[in-house]
């Protein structure tokens, strides 16, 4: 399994795709496959990316974990195939990432800080202002618990410091 980097070339939006290998990017890029699943625009091709050196398989990150449910049964992993996106579904797609992106620029990135700053912030020990990061499943239940507001955002953010 291969993953790429891809760019729709009309609107710009950035997205990943996996192939079985580079042969099989080819081919789906050749036979016009491969579309935005933000826009649907068809002018999708590679963009530039990092390399990916890979770990040890001792070294495995605890995200790549499969989770497991209170009962200790391994959760399973959302899967997709490519399946018609009607034009009404890539709309709204495209709205709600547009959505996010004006909110986003107007909040703070965070990281992994997202929990300790919430509670600054709600408890009055930081000026007030609108954040965004990571936090944990168990993480965002305590802020829960403890009336600090913390939604998950509907759609993959990545970290400012990432971005090309």
């Amino acid at each position: 399994m291969i993953v790429f980097d891809l760019m729709c070339a009309d609107q710009g939006h950035r997205f990943e795709g996996w192939f079985g290998s580079s042969r099989d990017y080819e081919d789906q890029q050749n036979r016009g496959l491969l579309d935005c699943p933000v826009c649907g625009s068809a002018n999708v091709g590679k963009a530039a990316m990092a390399p990916n050196v890979g770990r040890k398989g001792n070294q495995l990150p605890a995200f790549a974990k499969p989770a497991e449910d209170q009962s200790g049964t391994k959760a399973p992993t959302p899967v997709s195939n490519k399946a018609p996106v009607p034009a009404e579904y890539r709309q709204i797609i495209g709205e709600l990432a547009k959505a996010q992106e004006k909110l986003l620029a107007s909040s703070e990135w965070v990281g992994d800080k997202f929990a300790d700053r919430a509670r600054d912030i709600h408890y009055g020990e930081a000026d007030e202002k609108a954040i965004h990061g990571t936090a944990s499943k168990e993480e965002v239940a305590e802020l829960v618990e403890e009336g600090i507001a913390a939604l998950p955002l509907p759609l993959p953010v990545l970290p400012p410091d990432s971005k090309n």
